[in-house]
C-alpha cells in the first residue's frame, strides 16, 4: 500500500464518525423546522427567492445571483439581501457608492457595482430582520433574492434555487468534515429549480441523461444546466491602466500571474491553459483578506516572471477587494487585471430558466404554464382554421351564382353520361355489373344444389 493511500485510509477512519455526528446534527435540526417544533420558518408577503447550495463554497452563486438580476431587474423591483460574510460591520446596512468590503463584503459589493442603479443592495445576519427592513424601506419592493440562504431555514421561499458543480456534484459528495456537505443529499427535495453549474459548452445528452438519473429529481422540480463565459480582462485600477490588454494578444514569451482567492479555483486557473502564455499561480482562501505579507509576496512573485511582457491577473471578487486594500503598491496597479464572469444558460430539459423562474414568482405552476401554453397553442390553431374557412367562403361568394349554375349543369351531364355508360355496360354484358348478375347466379345454384 502506498503512503498516501495508508494516510487516506486513516483520515477516511478518523473523519467518519465526526461526519455521522454531523450529519446526524443537520437532521435533527431539519426535521425540527420540517415539524415546526422549537424551529420555525416564517414566510411573508412578498416573494422571496433563495439561491444556494449543499456544499461548501464553489458553485457560482454571486454569478447566478448577477444572471437572476440581469434578466428579471426590467421586469420587477429587486432587493438582493446577503449575510455579507467577512465585513466588519453589524445589523443591517444599505449599500452606496462609498461602500466597502468591509462594510458590507465582496460580493454584495461587486453586485452593487454592477446593478446599483436598478437593484437594492443590502447586508444583515438575520434574513428576518433584513426582509422587514427592506419592507419598511421599500415598500414597493416585487421581490427579494436571498444570496447564499439554502440553510437559513428561518426564511421560507417562495421560490428555491439550488446550485450544484458539474465537476463534483453533491450526489458524489459526503458529509463533513469527510466531505464537502454541509446537509444530507435528501435536501435537495426542499428545492424548486436546480441548476448544474460550469458544465462544459458542448454537455453531451448523454451526461444530461445521467445527471437527470442521479439528481432523481421530484416531478415538480425544474432541471437547468448553465456553463460560464468570460469576456476579455478588464484593469483593476482603471485610473492607473497605461496599457490596454487583450489575453489573446500575448504570447508565448510573455508571462501572467494568476492570484485567486475563491473556494474553487480549478475552473478560473483551467481557463488559462488555452493560452500560449506562461502561467503561475498564487492561490489563497476564500474571501482572503490580502495582508501586507501577502501583497510582499506577490510583488516578489510578479517581479521574478520572466517574460517580454508580463501581467498579474484576479478574479472578479478578489479585484474588489484588491481594489480596497491599503497595502497595494501603486508600481503594480497598472499590471493587474481581472476576468469577468457571466452565466450563460444552456438548452434544458425544463426550458427557459427565466420564464419558469417568473411563473415561480408570480405563483404560476410549471403545470399551470404547461397548461396556459397549451391552450394558448390550441386557441392560436382554431382561429387560423376559422380564418381559412372565413377566406374560402369569402372566395365562393366572389364567384357569382352563374359559376355555381354552370358547375351544377356541368356536374349533372357529368352524372348523366355516367348513368347512360353504365346502363350501356349492364346490357351488353361486359361490365363489372354483368359479372355481378353472373356471380350471384352462380351462388343461387350452389345454393339449390346443396339444398337438394
Amino acid at each position: 500500500m502506498s503512503p498516501s493511500k495508508a494516510v487516506n485510509n486513516i483520515l477516511t477512519a478518523v473523519l467518519t464518525p465526526l461526519s455521522w455526528g454531523y450529519g446526524a446534527v443537520t437532521w435533527i435540526r431539519n426535521k425540527m423546522f420540517d415539524a415546526g417544533v422549537i424551529l420555525r420558518e416564517q414566510e411573508f408577503d412578498i416573494p422571496v427567492v433563495c439561491v444556494g447550495n449543499i456544499t461548501v463554497g464553489g458553485t457560482g452563486k454571486t454569478p447566478h445571483v448577477e444572471y437572476i438580476l440581469r434578466n428579471l431587474s426590467g421586469r420587477y423591483r429587486i432587493a438582493v439581501l446577503s449575510r455579507g460574510y467577512k465585513r466588519k460591520t453589524k445589523g443591517f446596512v444599505l449599500a452606496n457608492r462609498n461602500s466597502s468590503p468591509a462594510d458590507i463584503g465582496d460580493e454584495p459589493l461587486q453586485i452593487y457595482r454592477k446593478f446599483g442603479g436598478r437593484v437594492i443592495v443590502a447586508v444583515c445576519e438575520s434574513r428576518r430582520k433584513g426582509i422587514k427592513a427592506l419592507q419598511e424601506n421599500f415598500p414597493n419592493l416585487d421581490v427579494i433574492v436571498l444570496d447564499d440562504a439554502f440553510q437559513h431555514r428561518y426564511v421560507k421561499p417562495k421560490v428555491s434555487i439550488l446550485l450544484t458543480d458539474f465537476n463534483r456534484p453533491f450526489y458524489n459528495d459526503r458529509m463533513l468534515p469527510l466531505g464537502r456537505l454541509r446537509e444530507s443529499t435528501f435536501q435537495v427535495n426542499r428545492a424548486d429549480m436546480v441548476v448544474v453549474t460550469k458544465c462544459p459548452r458542448d454537455i453531451s445528452p448523454i451526461d444530461i441523461r445521467i445527471i437527470r438519473k442521479k439528481l432523481n429529481l421530484m416531478k415538480f422540480q425544474s432541471l437547468f444546466f448553465s456553463t460560464f463565459e468570460h469576456t476579455d480582462i478588464l484593469p483593476v485600477f482603471p485610473d492607473e491602466a497605461r496599457y490596454q490588454v487583450s489575453l489573446d494578444s500575448l504570447s508565448g514569451a510573455d508571462s501572467v500571474l494568476l492570484v485567486t482567492g475563491v473556494a474553487n479555483p480549478r475552473g478560473f486557473i483551467r481557463y488559462f491553459k488555452h493560452f500560449p502564455f506562461k502561467v503561475k499561480v498564487d492561490h489563497y482562501p476564500d474571501h482572503h483578506d490580502f495582508t501586507r505579507g501577502d501583497i510582499s509576496e506577490i510583488t516578489e512573485r510578479f517581479e521574478k516572471l520572466q517574460g517580454a511582457r508580463k501581467i498579474i491577473v484576479t478574479t472578479e471578487k478578489d479585484a474588489v477587494r484588491l481594489q480596497h486594500n491599503p497595502y497595494f503598491p501603486h508600481k503594480l496597479k497598472p499590471y493587474i487585471f481581472y476576468l469577468p464572469v457571466e452565466v450563460k444558460m444552456l438548452e434544458s430539459p425544463s426550458g427557459d430558466f427565466v420564464e419558469a423562474l417568473s411563473a415561480a414568482i408570480e405563483g404560476r405552476s410549471r403545470m399551470a404554464s404547461y397548461i396556459d401554453a397549451e391552450q394558448a397553442e390550441a386557441t392560436s390553431a382554431y382561429e387560423r382554421i376559422v380564418s381559412e374557412e372565413n377566406e374560402q367562403e369569402s372566395y365562393n361568394d366572389s364567384l357569382g351564382e352563374d359559376h355555381t349554375k354552370n358547375s351544377f349543369d356541368s356536374r349533372s351531364d357529368n352524372e348523366a353520361e355516367s348513368g347512360k355508360t353504365r346502363d350501356d355496360e349492364r346490357t351488353s354484358g361486359d361490365g363489372w355489373f354483368s359479372e355481378n348478375d353472373s356471380r350471384r347466379e352462380n351462388v343461387n345454384n350452389n345454393e339449390e344444389e346443396d339444398d337438394f
